[in-house]
């Protein structure tokens, strides 16, 4: 087995793969390609050294997985960024992958954690009463009712921005990710009554600072 901490990554962990980075994908001779294979059992040949398994793990999951930092961070080339770091981090830390455990909440875990590192490193944001209350409408004019949906997101993603970062990963693990507490709990590092703690303040200050717009 190749020395990971040594070797440089494969050549499938970029992000995003532009179709000539992309790695030929060899037929088995068990039978159908890598890409038919289920993660665990890529997961297992990449730690063997397959760079091919590993890139198609690196193709099935990077769309879900960049979406994930989009969510914590808000910026594109932030999230692309912490995603490809994680895939590198991955790509080294694979013997340590237990087998049968799911490689999607293992990444999951990467990834929030690396986003998690930068959002305690920036500075804090607006706090939560700049954010502007909807515009009262007259009797002449009044918003597009678009505009003001495009603008109850804008304030929704800055009330987002001022949660703590904890809090903040818990609440988008489940609202918009949509898993379960014990899930969360492995990916944040914790118990799943400290999941439910972190989920209920963060719904409790989104509320309070969606209050304008109900």
């Amino acid at each position: 087995m190749r020395n990971r901490t040594e070797s440089p990554p494969p050549h499938g962990a970029g992000l995003p793969l532009r179709p000539e980075q992309r790695p030929p994908v060899h037929a088995e001779t068990s039978g159908g390609t890598p890409a038919d294979l289920d993660d665990g059992v890529l997961a297992v040949r990449a730690a063997e050294g397959d760079e091919d398994a590993f890139a198609v793990l690196v193709r099935r999951h990077s769309s879900r997985l960049i979406a994930l930092a989009l969510h914590l961070l808000g910026n594109r080339a932030d999230a692309e960024d912490a995603v490809q770091d994680a895939f590198l981090s991955a790509w080294r830390r694979l013997p340590e992958f237990r087998h049968g455990a799911s490689f999607g909440t293992w990444m999951y875990r990467i990834v929030t954690n690396r986003c998690l590192n930068t959002m305690r490193r920036r500075p804090r944001p607006l706090p939560l009463d700049s954010v502007p209350e909807p515009a009262a409408a007259d009797a002449h004019s009044s918003p597009p009712r678009v505009a003001e949906s495009d603008a109850a997101a804008a304030a929704l993603e800055r009330a987002l921005r001022e949660l703590q970062p904890d809090l903040r990963a818990c609440w988008v693990l489940r609202e918009l990710h949509g898993l379960h507490y014990d899930e969360i709990a492995h990916v944040v590092g914790g118990s799943e009554q400290a999941v439910r703690g972190r989920l209920f303040r963060a719904r409790r200050a989104l509320m309070e600072a969606m209050r304008p717009w109900r």
